[in-house]
């Protein structure tokens, strides 16, 4: 017999410098060759926030400081209405700003660069993604200046 599927969690962070935010490349599936945000599944006793920043600093070699969640995302691939799909994640997604490093792709990406808001919500194709990023930006502007 079969072992039931479950839903895998992971995090997501939209980290923007000034205002270009960074993106990556994925290097592996799903979505292999896609622009998107760093992020990655949650380890045995991580927090999702832990998570969300190893995976920046895995995958770019950057820091950031989270300033608040954006929102939680089903991700389900390959789904028919009424039908579980083939895989199936739950995404926290952070706003943050840029704390250090330049980007250099790591571990499971191709590519990571900080994108000016117009380029990055071409480059990227999910709406999902794309709205988290608008979202994003909206926190970040609404932080008090130092």
């Amino acid at each position: 017999m079969a072992e039931p599927k479950h839903p895998v969690p992971g995090a997501g962070i939209v980290v923007w410098r000034g205002d270009e935010v960074l993106l990556i490349r994925r290097g592996k599936p799903p979505y292999t060759g896609e622009w998107s945000i760093p992020g990655g599944k949650v380890e045995f006793g991580e927090t999702v926030r832990e998570t969300a920043l190893r995976e920046l600093k895995e995958e770019t070699g950057t820091t950031a400081r989270i300033v608040g969640l954006i929102d939680v995302i089903d991700a389900i691939g390959a789904r028919e209405p009424g039908n579980p799909g083939d895989w199936h994640y739950v995404l926290c997604d952070f706003a943050a700003v840029w704390t250090g490093g330049e980007p250099v792709a790591a571990d499971d990406v191709t590519e990571a660069a900080f994108f000016p808001l117009d380029e990055a919500l071409r480059l990227t194709r999910w709406d999902q993604t794309r709205d988290v990023i608008g979202r994003a930006r909206t926190m970040i502007a609404a932080l008090p200046t130092p």
